[in-house]
């Protein structure tokens, strides 16, 4: 087995300095429905300012249904922060119903195609054989990565299923209070309510 190490040209400090003024400007969300398209969150967004860019972070390795989570670039930083702020503070609405989505700073580590800082210089790429002093501590490096994607697996389904069981107690609270709203409409439609008032000496016009 061997490995290899990741060789970058750099970039210039006017790109590098572009893409900082991106970062300051994008939200970082999570927990958003998997139903939920690029043009329902820009939609969603659209109430803060203009949203320039809406990029989902793919997901290779676990379930497509679990919440998706995505960077939201606007066109100031202050837009950005409003969104922060309401997100924290206040249930976050789409497409008419409310979403424990949470919103967080960008960093620049969460963007794929980030430049590299000019000031940290070039990286050269190159396997290593076993004889090679750095062999080790690059096993150790893949080994601790895979231990931590299978932490990251583990809360994810722990989340989903938190997410499942919410699903279930907010549907069945909806259908009792549908039965409720059901059992009100039919005591006045078949004169039950009138009835009742009349015999328990009952004002209406007071009480309703």
């Amino acid at each position: 087995m061997s490995f290899s190490k990741l060789k970058d040209m750099g970039s210039s400090p006017e790109e590098y300095a572009a893409f900082e003024d991106k970062v300051k400007r994008t939200v970082y969300i999570d927990n958003i429905s998997p139903q939920v398209t690029n043009a329902v969150l820009k939609t969603a967004l659209g109430q803060f300012g203009t949203v320039k860019t809406v990029q989902f972070i793919p997901n290779y390795f676990e379930p497509k249904i679990i919440p998706q989570c995505a960077l939201v670039e606007m066109q100031t930083e202050k837009q950005a922060k409003a969104i922060i702020y309401e997100m924290t503070n206040y249930p976050f609405m789409i497409s008419g119903m409310p979403r424990p989505v949470r919103a967080f700073a960008a960093e620049m580590e969460m963007f794929a195609d980030r430049p590299t800082n000019p000031a940290r210089g070039r990286i050269t790429c190159q396997w290593l054989e076993r004889t090679d002093p750095d062999y080790e501590v690059a096993r150790k490096l893949k080994q601790l990565t895979l231990k931590h994607a299978e932490a990251a697996s583990y809360l994810l389904r722990v989340e989903f299923e938190d997410e499942e069981k919410l699903a279930m107690q907010q549907s069945e609270m909806l259908k009792a209070n549908h039965k409720k709203l059901e059992m009100l409409e039919n005591l006045f439609s078949d004169g039950s309510f009138w009835r009742l008032a009349r015999r328990y000496n009952i004002n209406v016009a007071d009480e309703i």
